[in-house]
């Protein structure tokens, strides 16, 4: 009779399952899909790693950063910035100011997937954890979902 031994460690991000015949690791990952389901971009990273969606608002032309931090298998907006009240914009929300940009937090509002559409005139770009990635023109265009997802390997 063979018999399993199943371990499970986490080690700052990993989690490592022992069984008879090897390691796995578990980690997470944005992935990024246009709307035929085609991966556009897929990076790992962490509980608590910050993503930023960064865009130009259509009407008042200026800079917009949406942010949100991984918990587990969602993306939690924690909050807004940006430099006008426009189209779109939380004109009536209680907002602080620092260094002349508006910010906004929302009540706590968590994604499974984030559909967004690109344009060429807001130019979206996606920052995870400070790495930028041009998503405007991997999308060209389209709507894209961005989600988080649990990937598992061999050591």
């Amino acid at each position: 009779m063979h018999r399993r031994t199943w371990l499970r460690v986490g080690l700052g991000g990993f989690v490592l399952t022992g069984v008879a015949v090897g390691l796995t690791a578990t980690h997470l990952r944005l992935v990024v899909t246009d709307s035929t389901a085609r991966e556009l971009l897929s990076t790992r990273v962490e509980t608590g790693s910050e993503i930023v969606v960064e865009y130009t608002h259509s009407v008042e032309q200026t800079l917009v950063r949406d942010h949100y931090a991984v918990s587990d298998d969602r993306l939690v907006m924690t909050h807004m910035e940006f430099s006008s009240f426009g189209a779109g914009l939380p004109a009536q929300a209680d907002v602080t100011v620092e260094n002349g940009r508006y910010i906004y937090e929302p009540p706590p509002t968590d994604y499974e997937t984030l559909r967004l559409t690109t344009g060429a005139v807001a130019d979206h770009d996606l920052i995870v954890d400070g790495q930028r990635h041009d998503i405007a023109a991997m999308a060209a265009g389209d709507t894209i979902e961005l989600r988080i997802t649990e990937r598992r390997h061999l050591l």
